[in-house]
This record gives structure tokens, sequence and C-alpha cells, in this order.
């Protein structure tokens, strides 16, 4: 039988790590606002079933505002105003692939159709970054990279930002098209090197060659 998402999580959850991680975040929630809503930090595995992944966009931990983060990288649920990163790629994709911008930043759309929007730490504290860098997650997550790193079929990673490159150790499968960049935050695409980079595009025609279906991009 072929492995799905459920078996992964639930062989990890059996791991003495896992219960590390499981009390931090219960404890840290006593003292901090914890983002995402709990039944929200495994969103990702819940929108895109690991057959149906054909491209793995990486974030690092997730937003750090109210109402933002719900488990998905750089998304966050209609209601809630796109954040910069977010407004960023939406410009990349207009002048890549002419996709006018939707008016929200919930990128489940994009999930449903094989994007894995995985970020490599799962819980962070209200208005504090990195906060739970330190919880173990990504001992999980660089085990759902490795598991994507498995297939046996093309896949396209799109690594933005230092911290998402810093995983290209773990990919190692040269069916897989691998696209890295500066991160599309203000900061690091005002300097350069984040605009005109075509990922949209480029990870539609890798899948294209490959046989597989293209991404619908606009398909919000």
């Amino acid at each position: 039988m072929e492995l799905n998402w459920k078996q992964i999580i639930e062989e990890e959850k059996a791991k003495p790590y896992f219960q590390d991680i499981i009390k931090f975040v219960q404890e840290d929630a006593k003292k901090f606002e914890v983002y995402p809503p709990h039944n929200q930090i495994f969103n990702a595995f819940k929108h895109t079933s690991l057959d149906n992944v054909r491209c793995l966009l990486l974030g690092q931990d997730p937003y750090i505002n109210p109402g933002q983060a719900h488990g998905l990288s750089f998304s966050v649920p209609k209601g809630i105003d796109p954040p910069p990163s977010l407004l960023n790629i939406y410009k990349e994709l207009k002048d890549d692939l002419n996709i006018d911008p939707p008016s929200h930043g919930c990128l489940i759309g994009w999930a449903k159709q094989g994007v894995l929007l995985l970020n490599s730490v799962l819980t962070v504290r209200q208005g504090q970054s990195g906060s739970h860098k330190t919880a173990g997650w990504e001992t999980f997550t660089d085990q759902i990279i490795r598991v994507v790193n498995g297939l046996d079929r093309s896949v396209v990673y799109l690594l933005f930002g230092s911290f998402a490159k810093s995983k290209r150790h773990l990919l190692d499968n040269t069916k897989h098209l691998i696209i890295e960049a500066v991160h599309p935050s203000p900061l690091s695409a005002n300097r350069g090197g984040w605009f005109g980079g075509r990922y949209f595009s480029r990870t539609n025609q890798f899948l294209t060659d490959n046989g597989a279906d293209p991404i619908d991009w606009a398909a919000l």
C-alpha cells in the first residue's frame, strides 16, 4: 500500500522527539499566544495529499500577527490582508504569467493542486519570529522533505531565502527541479534577486516536460 501523510505523521508522533515538541508547544501556550490555532498546525497535509505533491514551497515559520497563520507557508486566511512577502509573490506572478493578484491571501487553491505549502517550523509565538525554532519541528519537517525527495516522480522545490536554501542538502533526487531565490520579503526582494525569477512559468515548464500537469497559478 502506498504511503500517505497520515501514516507518516503517526509514525513520527510515536517518536520521543515529537513528544518533546508537544510538551514545548503546550507549555509555551500557557504563557504566550501561539500560532496557528492547534487544529490548523497540520493544514499543509490536509490540503495536499502525498500522492498529489508536484511542488514544495518551503517557508521558515508561521506569520506572527493575529489571524494570519493557518498552517500553510506564505498563506493567510481570506479576510486577512496579504502580508508584504505574499504581495511580492503576487507581483512576480503578474510579471511572469500576467496573472492578476487575487483580492485575498489564501493559497489553498494552490495547495489543492499539489503545491505543498510547508513551513520548517510549524508553530510560533505571537510577535516573535523564530521563537519555536528550538522546539524540534525541523526534525519532523526534514523527514517530510526526505519523503517528498524520495518520490518516484518529478517535483519542483521552491526555496526562497537562505533558510529554505539551507535544506538543499536533503534533496538528491535527480528527477526533481530545485529553484532557489532570495526571500520575497521587502527587505530581501528590494535588494535584488527576487523579481524576474519566473518561478511559476519555470515550474510549469518542468512539470509539463516531465509528463505532469502544470499548476493553474490563477486558481485561487
